[in-house]
């Protein structure tokens, strides 16, 4: 039965027809399994005006109360874990082992940001002048939005959401057409938590959406994970409307293999970094760094890795890597294949011929690939792929394969791969990205600690979620007080509770 999608605004599922609709696909057939609705300016206006009219009682609920519905929140999440992982894998094409993953890892968000009472705690200095005392607070923005891509349809929201909503904030979540119904499942999870109308919406769309919140003056900041061209688009039209704006863009994580490393943990880590959820992640890795003494054996110890990955549609217990979420993207990914050997490099590894599951038919799919002896300059290596194909880069040293690190634009993750304790001290501290893995691939932080990159890989100066994406979803306030008289209370033996 084809399924349909629509907004999530003022607490239920939008009224009235779209003018304008998408289809959805599920990449394992490549057959179209529902439609959504795209939002034009209403749409985004009715969102818009819905969080802002929650915000004031948002605002003002206490503290114990928001944790109360974040706690339970927390819970429902848990419980639908299983079928929001099912939901995901039909829509995005990951398996569902895969989707679990990343619902979990949202969920670790929502619990970091249960701690928001003490997270919020100001500073207090006392008579800092004669009868004079002086503190800060922190105090939410208002209205603000997340725009989100396709490859973590609940774990990238819930990069925003829950701190932004625990700090006291009101929300419009504009996800991936492509794959938008987890998101409403997490606002009906939001509704029955007891989160009041209009503190969280979704409206779904392509860029008539996404400018319709740029431009809208009521949303005082967004956030946004995509590629790096959209990520500067987003920055520089928020921030012209005097947004707070956090925009995490591209990557080419670079995977540093010295010769003293464990050569079967770095073939482990290249083909599960590499190839999970088909090379459709922002943190994957897409160029390994060999020196050159041990680039032959680590590339025979992939292929023989590879040889055994199983490609298969993502509700197949035994599929390891599912399909790409479009045709087109597929497409794309594997042109890279043809250019790359056209530019020079080889092919020991060719995804095109890997056996698919049960034939694969008319899905989106493209089995995990190698292209070898890859140059700076080819496109292999320039551009970022986002599907199952790495780049095998030769160098002769350390210091070459730090060089070729720091010198590309991107900036979001990399690994070394070595027992040098001293080699990889040195290389935490000389190269110039923004999270870094020693014997660990994809060095994504706790919730506690923030993620993002750096250079072209983030616009604004904040990462997301920790400490950082408390700062971000409020300003501070500081205050000056003096009081003449002390106020009095009557007596109440009763013990304080806090509501």
């Amino acid at each position: 039965m084809s399924k349909h999608v629509t907004h999530w605004i003022g607490g239920g599922p939008a009224k009235g027809g779209a003018h304008r609709r998408g289809d959805i696909y599920n990449p394992a057939t490549g057959k179209v399994s529902g439609t959504v609705d795209f939002a034009g300016s209403a749409e985004v206006d009715a969102a818009v005006a819905a969080a802002k009219a929650a915000f004031p009682g948002w605002r003002d609920t206490s503290l114990s109360k928001r944790v109360a519905v974040l706690f339970r929140f927390r819970e429902l999440l848990k419980a639908e874990a299983g079928e929001l992982a099912r939901l995901i894998s039909s829509e995005h094409g990951k398996v569902v082992s895969d989707a679990a993953g990343e619902v979990q890892r949202g969920l670790e968000v929502v619990e970091f940001a249960c701690g928001i009472p003490h997270l919020l705690k100001g500073g207090y200095s006392e008579n800092v002048s004669s009868g004079v005392d002086a503190y800060s607070i922190l105090q939410p923005l208002g209205v603000v939005a997340g725009v989100t891509p396709f490859n973590f349809p609940a774990m990238v929201p819930m990069w925003m959401f829950p701190v932004a909503i625990a700090c006291g904030n009101t929300f419009v979540l504009k996800p991936s057409e492509k794959d938008p119904s987890a998101s409403v499942r997490i606002a009906e999870l939001w509704a029955e938590a007891g989160l009041p109308e209009g503190v969280f919406n979704v409206v779904h769309g392509d860029k008539e959406a996404v400018d319709g919140i740029l431009e809208h003056r009521d949303v005082k900041a967004v956030s946004f994970v995509g590629s790096t061209p959209i990520a500067r688009y987003i920055y520089e039209n928020a921030a012209r409307t005097g947004k707070r704006v956090q925009a995490l863009g591209g990557a080419k994580n670079h995977m540093v293999v010295l010769p003293d490393a464990d050569l079967d943990l770095a073939a482990d880590a290249a083909v599960s970094a590499g190839f999970g959820s088909a090379g459709e992640r922002c943190m994957a890795i897409s160029a390994v760094v060999a020196i050159d003494s041990v680039a032959d054996e680590l590339l025979e110890r992939i292929r023989t890795r590879v040889a055994d990955l199983k490609v298969g549609p993502g509700d197949d217990d035994r599929s390891e890597m599912g399909p790409l979420v479009t045709r087109a993207h597929r497409d794309k990914v594997a042109s890279y294949l043809e250019t790359g050997v056209r530019q020079g490099a080889s092919l020991p590894i060719d995804g095109r011929v890997h056996p698919v599951l049960g034939g694969g038919e008319d899905g989106f799919w493209l089995g995990p690939s190698l292209l070898d002896h890859v140059t700076p300059e080819m496109g292999c290596y320039t551009d970022e792929i986002f599907g199952p194909v790495l780049s095998m880069l030769r160098v002769p040293s350390y210091e070459s394969a730090l060089e070729l690190v720091n010198a590309n634009p991107y900036g979001n993750g990399t690994a070394i791969f070595t027992n040098d304790g001293g080699a990889a001290r040195r290389f935490q501290n000389e190269v110039e990205v923004g999270m870094v893995g020693i014997n660990v691939p994809i060095p994504v932080p706790m919730a506690y600690y923030s993620f993002g990159g750096w250079k072209e890989s983030l616009f604004g100066d904040s990462h997301a979620h920790g400490m950082e994406g408390v700062h971000f979803y409020t300003r501070t306030k500081a205050v000056t007080s003096r009081w003449l008289d002390p106020s009095h209370g009557g007596v109440n033996l009763g013990f304080p509770t806090s509501g």
